[in-house]
């Protein structure tokens, strides 16, 4: 009898406890649901304060760091040795958005520093130079309709750290911004001047072209995207054409603090011929290589 009513209270338990969980579930999922409609909501407001004219303002970041040290490590060829890796990008942008009009503007710095420190040799302590890049974009356009508008162009970039505007590039253009969406701009400036700034370079020429700019923004939940392609179709020689491919991820993890990777590639000419004339200055455009340029950081992201 003793057993019996034990067994009878053990499954009294466990179909209590088993309904107690059910009821839980049920109710978690009944939250969950609430809170996916209210941050349906959140975003719909959000869409809304963003599509209202005025000034739109924010900038997010990168830092990657890497650093290390060897003492009396033999298997190494140095094996006394210190080693370091710093890399920072940040992103700024000011968009005025107009119900008539609209002036975007963006600025971009990504610099990256490297040292490797054998104790052995005297005078390698310092960093080098690894990534230095500095752009910044200023778009202005008088509205057709919602989707295009008459517009001009300002574009400048260089090198921020060395040989800051040797070389730099200038693009001064006009033509018609096509906006798709509000995450995607699209820039198409058949009338455009690439100004090229260079002291005692011949391989850099200016020269009129075209200009295609295409912008894309956009969030997915916690992570966002950032990509940029800027190129420039020379009208005098392809050796004078160029282009720029950015793209920026983050993630957010805290606070506006979360993981960060931006990479980089690009083509130019001109600048493939100025590098190569330093060990062989009887290299011309027909026989220089065009090597595809890149770079890329990973760590940090901070976000505002």
């Amino acid at each position: 009898m003793k057993k019996a009513l034990t067994l009878c209270i053990v499954f009294l338990s466990l179909t209590l406890y088993s309904q107690s969980v059910d009821e839980l579930k049920k109710e978690l999922a009944s939250k969950k649901d609430s809170i996916s409609k209210l941050q349906a909501k959140a975003n719909s407001i959000q869409a809304k304060i963003d599509a209202m004219p005025g000034w739109k303002k924010g900038a997010f970041g990168t830092i990657g760091v890497s650093l290390s040290g060897f003492n009396n490590w033999y298997v190494r060829n140095a094996p006394d040795a210190s080693a370091g890796n710093i890399g920072v990008s940040v992103t700024a942008f000011a968009n005025l958005l107009e119900e008539k009009y609209f002036w975007r503007n963006t600025g971009m710095l990504t610099l990256g520093w490297v040292k490797l420190d054998d104790k052995a040799v005297v005078g390698d302590e310092d960093f080098e130079t690894a990534t230095d890049v500095f752009n910044v974009t200023s778009l202005y356009g008088r509205k057709l309709n919602e989707k295009w508008a008459l517009s001009g162009m300002l574009e400048y970039r260089t090198t921020f750290i060395e040989n800051f505007n040797n070389p730099g590039f200038l693009d001064l253009g006009v033509g018609f911004t096509w906006t798709p969406t509000s995450n995607l701009v699209v820039v198409l400036h058949p009338g455009n001047y690439n100004f090229v700034f260079a002291s005692g370079q011949n391989s850099f020429t200016s020269s009129p072209g075209a200009k295609i700019v295409g912008d894309y923004n956009t969030k997915f939940g916690k992570l966002s995207l950032r990509s940029n392609l800027s190129m420039f179709q020379s009208y005098d020689s392809n050796n004078f054409s160029n282009w720029t491919f950015t793209n920026s991820l983050g993630y957010t993890l805290w606070k506006g603090i979360g993981l960060g990777f931006e990479f980089g590639l690009r083509r130019n000419r001109q600048e493939a011929l100025a590098n190569a004339q330093i060990t062989n200055p009887a290299e011309t455009f027909a026989t220089v290589d065009n090597k595809l340029q890149s770079y890329w950081l990973f760590g940090l992201n901070y976000g505002f």
